[in-house]
């Protein structure tokens, strides 16, 4: 028999699970590595709902399983040190467990990598961790382009608008991913499960004040708690000022769905806790100016549904970003942008601070990527 080896947190143990382990061992025997609580606390910001001895004793009961323990190391590849003992045939994940790096990995230890889509066993319903954890509501956000023109210092040197999406939280997007945890995080503190019915606006400026209390170091750009709070599409534009001068918001169901075909999200890491996007910055006024017209024309491009603008319009705003904040990107997530350049119309990366997704534009169905659903009220 093959081994076949898969890794996660498997907290609230359910069917979904159940059904993964089970498609996994119809390819040889089973071997599971769990993601210790230290891991899961850095990795989502929370606690597990089971402790990860509660788990381990969880996962080794069921009998698709062959063997399973609790991973030794940290961040998204814990299981290294298990992986190069147990020198599988196979590395079993899901689309949303899916990352380059794990990919990556296989390749340099000669691992078949196999990628499957979430599949419920027989007539039981579609099953998730963060489904079972639904009395949280409240949503991410993706800025599709002009990011950082929130900040003051960027947008008084040339005025632009900020293009953000709201995202239902559907997955249990990483910490520190670009997808705007932090504000979610003030937000849950501040509402709990929801974003409370009223003036989105104004629960957006409370969101802001509650996350950017008086002496804060570094204030957090606005297009994050606007991001969060408004749903569908939004349009914010700034005029050097932490508040943007002007608000348009989209909520046409044409428009958004159009959206949720083309956009495609593949999971990078989380970035790191050191991480200093602002060292070495070069902005400059040639720079703004190229990240708001981007902007602008991603915009338009969204308006006439025309996804090659779209994807265009994408690449110049990262690219601007980039030209003022080399620190947001790296090496080997360049290398991977490369992969998927001949089949995409555009991409760029999640937030501002480099790692946590990749995003794409493309009019095709991306192997291994998951998509989104915006909120629409």
């Amino acid at each position: 028999m093959k081994k076949v080896f898969v890794s996660g947190c498997y907290d609230m143990l359910h069917s979904g699970h159940v059904a993964f382990f089970e498609e996994a061992a119809a390819l040889g025997d089973l071997y599971v590595g769990i993601g210790s609580d230290k891991t899961i606390n850095e990795l989502k910001a929370r606690k597990t709902i089971n402790n990860d001895q509660e788990r381990l004793y969880m996962v080794k009961s069921l009998k698709a399983v062959k063997d399973a323990w609790i991973n030794q190391g940290s961040g998204i590849i814990d299981f290294l040190e298990e992986v190069k003992t147990l020198k599988p045939d196979i590395f079993f994940v899901n689309t949303d467990g899916h990352s380059s790096v794990k990919e990556e990995l296989c390749k340099k230890l000669g691992i078949e990598y196999v990628v499957s889509k979430r599949v419920p066993h027989g007539n039981l319903p579609s099953r998730s961790t963060t489904a079972l954890r639904e009395e949280c509501r409240i949503p991410y956000r993706i800025d599709l382009a002009g990011g950082w023109l929130d900040q003051p210092n960027v947008s008084e040197l040339y005025s632009g608008p900020v293009l953000t999406i709201c995202i239902e939280p559907d997955y249990e997007f990483n910490d520190r991913s670009g997808m705007s945890t932090s504000s979610r995080k003030k937000a849950i503190e501040l509402w709990q499960v929801d974003i409370p019915s009223g003036d989105k606006e104004k629960l957006a400026k409370t969101l802001f004040c509650f996350e950017n209390p008086p002496g804060t170091k570094y204030v957090s750009g606005s297009q994050d708690a606007l991001g969060v709070t408004m749903p569908g599409l939004n349009r914010f534009h700034y005029t050097g000022n932490f508040w943007p001068s002007e608000i348009e918001n989209v909520l046409d169901n044409n428009t958004l769905d159009w959206i949720e075909e083309h956009l495609w999200l593949v999971p990078l890491y989380p970035r790191h806790e050191d991480y200093d996007v602002l060292s070495d910055t070069n902005i400059n006024t040639e720079n703004v100016k190229r990240l708001s017209d981007a902007a602008t024309n991603c915009w338009q491009a969204i308006k006439n549904k025309d996804a090659q603008a779209f994807g265009k319009a994408m690449i110049q705003s990262f690219d601007a970003q980039i030209a003022m904040y080399p620190n947001m990107i790296s090496n080997d997530i360049l290398e991977i942008i490369d992969t998927y350049k001949n089949e995409v119309n555009g991409w760029k990366i999640s937030g501002a601070g480099g790692g946590g997704y990749l995003i794409f534009v493309s009019e095709k169905p991306i192997n291994n990527a998951i998509q989104i659903r915006i909120r629409r009220s």
